[in-house]
């Protein structure tokens, strides 16, 4: 079944396509597509579409499916939905077509024109799909370039857009209008940090230590730190000199680069060095560790210099506080995900509760900030692309 369609064809589809909430034509293609990408030899080449293949398995879509239908109200499908999702995180489409998908819309992704890699992967395991016809004819992945006409076209058809990407590309998408009754969804700029308990460090035993900055290894390098889940700045919390904690979790972080062999390119070393030496210039760094092109380590003057901005792959800037209360005066909503290692449930709950919403949509373990899931950035997903009706006898 070939998933590139061209612009021909009516996009409305007729009664006999129409599509259910947890529709089963579409729960066994997506279960399908699950273990073409759960294949070893699929998953060697490309670690990250395991956990896409995951994400897909039929007790994860029966799980996703519960949620949508979780209401006193009739459940239906929202109806057209145009998705645009961004080109660095090359499988972020999936989630968000699978999800609108089985919440039985009909659906237009328009794929980058410079995805590679994982994203042909994913295409090829969609060609490969033997599914139903329906799915062919509901469900469109297209490539065009920058093409006004036709995003303003689709803008016109859909019910809901779904944009992600950098604020510009937002504001660039939003210059297309919708329909009155349609409403856009957005991913605009996110900055992801990390929290790291220096009292649970020490109380840790060296197994937990290691496993722990593998976890980290895999959220920042993964897409180059370039996603806006992947931790940029490091935050070492809590009492006690920091150094020696910061310097066995560098040699830790080394060793999980070299294992998985990750390497950064001259290019990206030299936009490192040029973005370090620029903080270093207006005073928010204090001292900068170049010695290793793969793992960047800058000193910040103070964990209100943290930068927010991309400064390159494998670039982490540390500052110190004496508790996660420090931090939530700089919070906001720009402010995606929080990884942490080393604090107690009670401490992470506090945090959440005094950030109250204000920034921060995720807190999670090392080595789960990629892990997508159907609440992302604040947004319950599964009822998003669905539609209620209240009947009142």
């Amino acid at each position: 079944m070939r998933f590139r369609f061209g612009a021909e064809g009516d996009l409305t589809a007729p009664s006999r396509d129409r599509l259910a909430v947890g529709d089963p034509r579409v729960v066994d293609f997506l279960a399908a597509l699950a273990r073409r990408l759960l294949a070893p030899a699929v998953a060697r080449r490309f670690p990250e579409l395991g956990s896409l293949g995951y994400f897909l398995r039929p007790a994860e879509l029966t799980r996703a499916v519960t949620a949508m239908r979780r209401t006193d109200a009739l459940v239906f499908p929202r109806g057209n939905v145009f998705h645009l999702p961004p080109a660095n995180v090359d499988t972020i489409f999936v989630y968000s077509w699978a999800l609108s998908a089985l919440a039985g819309n009909h659906n237009v992704v328009r794929i980058s024109s410079r995805s590679a890699g994982a994203a042909e992967a994913v295409l090829e395991a969609l060609d490969a799909v033997d599914g139903d016809p329906v799915i062919g004819r509901t469900q469109r992945m297209v490539t065009y370039g920058h093409d006004d006409a036709i995003t303003a076209a689709l803008s016109r058809w859909c019910d809901l857009r779904v944009v992600w990407g950098g604020d510009a590309a937002v504001d660039a998408i939003r210059r297309h209008p919708l329909r009155p009754s349609a409403r856009d969804l957005t991913f605009p700029d996110r900055t992801s940090w990390a929290v790291l308990s220096l009292p649970g460090w020490r109380a840790a035993d060296p197994a937990a230590r290691r496993a722990a900055v593998t976890g980290f290894a895999n959220d920042a390098y993964w897409f180059d730190q370039a996603a806006c889940s992947s931790p940029r700045t490091v935050f070492l919390v809590g009492a006690g000199d920091p150094d020696e904690v910061r310097a066995e979790f560098l040699e830790l972080l080394r060793d999980a680069v070299d294992k998985r062999g990750w390497t950064v390119d001259a290019a990206m070393a030299v936009e490192k060095r040029v973005n370090a030496y620029g903080l270093a210039a207006t005073g928010a760094a204090t001292a900068l560790d170049l010695s290793d092109n793969r793992v960047t380590a800058v000193t910040l003057a103070g964990a209100e210099r943290a930068p927010r901005r991309w400064i390159g792959a494998g670039a982490f800037p540390f500052a110190r506080v004496d508790s996660l209360s420090e931090l939530v005066p700089a919070m906001n909503r720009q402010d995606q995900t929080v990884s942490h290692f080393g604090f107690t449930p009670a401490e992470l709950h506090a945090f959440a509760t005094e950030l109250g919403g204000r920034g921060v949509d995720r807190i999670v373990p090392f080595g789960s900030a990629l892990t997508f899931g159907g609440i992302w950035d604040g947004y319950d997903l599964p009822n998003e692309f669905t539609r209620l009706t209240v009947v009142q006898p």
